[in-house]
């Protein structure tokens, strides 16, 4: 049997791929890995096609059993990595033999890990992708203990490399600023980017609230119509305490978005811990 027994989670564990883009029409977001560049890697290591399932988990404390020879690859957070109790590396390949069982404890640094196995995690799929989505409630549950996993047969060809180089940690974020920072003045935008801000306990999927000193004051007390939002949206609500949003955000919302993160930095945003204190600098 091609199966993976998850015997204990940790404080959340989901399947996740590159989510389902395309729907934000009909109120479905993308969703998917909240670290895609670790999703990514950990499906290169194994040698599957970017777009295979993974299983994304948070704050570690992961066990799970091999039911045949698997070979699987652990990205993203910093964890240690055991096999039958002896220690494995990071960022490679490994190989699970059936019967034994594979332990992630809770992370050093970073929120997020991947465990990637050569073939997929083969769940069905809804509107095209495997992802839990917490937002809509599409895609698998969150995992529990005793469920069984199958794995597919998607792999593409071995990759060149069996390591890939860990993520780097990442204290400051680039933004660009809009599609509404006419709605702040420009000493309010100045402070975005002035004073440090820190991540506070608030965070999930959809958003990390994050927490400053001063708060951003707005230029505009009018309403706004509710508009799009994107992954990475840096939203405002009347505190002035903004919202970065991640992979499960909603699709609209009625608050300004002062500026918007890189995608190239998202990945790195969805690593950060409650307490980290971040900075945000504008490119463009």
């Amino acid at each position: 049997m091609r199966a993976l027994t998850v015997l204990q989670t940790g404080p959340l564990c989901t399947v996740q791929d590159r989510g389902r883009p395309g729907y934000a029409s009909i109120g479905v977001g993308r969703s998917g890995a909240a670290d895609r560049l670790s999703h990514d890697a950990a499906n290169r290591l194994v040698g599957n096609n970017s777009d295979a399932a993974t299983l994304e988990v948070t704050f570690g404390g992961l066990n799970l059993r091999a039911e045949f020879d698997a070979v699987v690859a652990v990205t993203g957070a910093h964890v240690i990595c055991r096999v039958d109790g002896t220690l494995q590396g990071l960022n490679s390949t490994l190989v699970v033999r059936a019967g034994q069982v594979l332990e992630l404890t809770t992370p050093t640094w970073g929120l997020r890990s991947y465990l990637a196995v050569r073939g997929g995690i083969d769940v069905p799929a809804v509107l095209g992708s495997r992802a839990t989505d917490t937002m809509s409630g599409l895609g698998p549950a969150a995992l529990s203990a005793g469920d069984v996993l199958n794995v597919g047969n998607g792999s593409g060809e071995w990759p060149a490399a069996d390591f890939v180089p860990p993520p780097s940690t990442r204290a400051t974020l680039h933004v660009t600023f809009g599609p509404r920072e006419n709605w702040f003045t420009e000493s309010t935008r100045s402070l975005l980017l002035e004073q440090p801000w820190t991540v506070t306990p608030d965070t999930d999927r959809v958003g990390i609230r994050l927490d400053g000193s001063e708060p951003l004051v707005r230029a505009l007390d009018s309403e706004l119509a509710s508009e799009g939002m994107v992954l990475g949206a840096l939203q405002v609500p009347p505190s002035g305490q903004p919202v970065l949003f991640l992979a499960d955000h909603p699709v609209t919302g009625g608050y300004p978005v002062i500026a918007v993160v890189t995608a190239a930095d998202v990945s790195a945003a969805a690593q950060l811990t409650p307490g980290t204190q971040i900075r945000f600098r504008a490119v463009g």
